[in-house]
């Protein structure tokens, strides 16, 4: 009888469909920073890195890349708009 392993916490099966989609466009919020230095905002509780940011910015973001876990964005220009909600 195999094992299955059960974690603890929210976090995305690799096999669940991703909050977000390359190309798509949002308003986000820098909460941490990672152990590069990148800015870490979360997008309907799915992480996604921003290069060139610091913990506090606003930023409008293009998502580049999407992996199973997380996605990498790139900063589109300052945003100074709400942040999309969860």
């Amino acid at each position: 009888m195999p094992l299955e392993r059960r974690g603890f916490g929210r976090r995305f099966r690799s096999n669940a469909p991703k909050p977000v989609k390359v190309g798509e466009e949002y308003d986000v919020e820098i909460t941490e920073t990672g152990s590069k230095g990148d800015g870490i905002a979360r997008i309907k509780n799915f992480v996604v890195f921003v290069p060139g940011s610091k913990k506090g910015d606003k930023k409008h973001i293009k998502i580049k890349e999407v992996r199973n876990k997380f996605a990498v964005g790139e900063i589109i220009e300052p945003s100074e708009t709400p942040v999309e909600g969860e």
